[in-house]
């Protein structure tokens, strides 16, 4: 990925039932299997697509590279 601090984000609980937008929330950030990890540039839009969906989702760590 890029230079720079990065984000792993885990697909951790089923969209099955939750609104359409959610879903797409999830298909946006690439996330398409449960337990599917996926590494992000830390920055604040991120951040904030991951503050729409915490209940789905989870940050695992994140890292200098």
């Amino acid at each position: 990925m890029a230079k720079g601090k990065t984000i792993l984000i885990k697909y951790f609980r089923s969209s099955i039932g939750r609104p359409e937008r959610q879903k797409r929330i999830l298909r946006s950030l690439g996330l398409k299997k449960l337990n599917q990890v996926i590494e992000r540039p830390d920055n604040p839009a991120t951040r904030g697509v991951v503050a729409k969906i915490p209940h789905l989702i989870q940050i695992i760590e994140g890292e200098e590279k």
